[in-house]
């Protein structure tokens, strides 16, 4: 996906797998649709079993720039893969601008990540700020909205 076709996110980082597990099954009973939801997190057997449950999948494993090895799913990961599938060599703060956020917050996202956090992205546009309310009541740190198409 390039910079013009971008999608409204929105990101926050849980402090880890089982305050993620919360967000992610309020978000669903909020009315989130699973394929709108993305997780990454450092590949541990708890990340890759939230990844299974909640998704249904296994999950895409990657070693990410300054996070190291992640388990990572759904359309967040998509965004910021871009067209040349480097999230993997460039790392978050780098793609970040895919998503609608700027630099800065990118790196506030990658280095609590790579600190053990589980990032949790809902694309949403239209309830972005309904997404915002519950990973805010459900511990998601530094949670934002990006900003829409044409706006970074």
């Amino acid at each position: 996906m390039d910079d013009t076709a971008r999608q409204c996110f929105t990101v926050g980082v849980f402090q880890d797998v089982e305050w993620a597990q919360r967000g992610l099954e309020a978000l669903g009973q909020e009315g989130f649709a699973p394929e709108s939801l993305s997780l990454i997190s450092r590949r541990t057997p708890e990340a890759a079993e939230l990844v299974r449950r909640t998704f249904g999948v296994a999950g895409d494993v990657m070693d990410v720039a300054r996070i190291g090895s992640v388990v990572a799913h759904g359309p967040l990961v998509g965004a910021l893969q871009g067209s040349g599938g480097d999230l993997d060599s460039t790392g978050i703060a780098a793609t970040i601008r895919r998503a609608g956020f700027q630099t800065h917050d990118g790196y506030i996202f990658e280095t609590l990540t790579a600190r053990g956090g589980v990032l949790v992205g809902v694309r949403s546009e239209p309830r972005a700020a309904d997404a915002l309310a519950v990973m805010f009541a459900y511990g998601g740190g530094n949670a934002s909205i990006g900003a829409w198409a044409g706006r970074v």
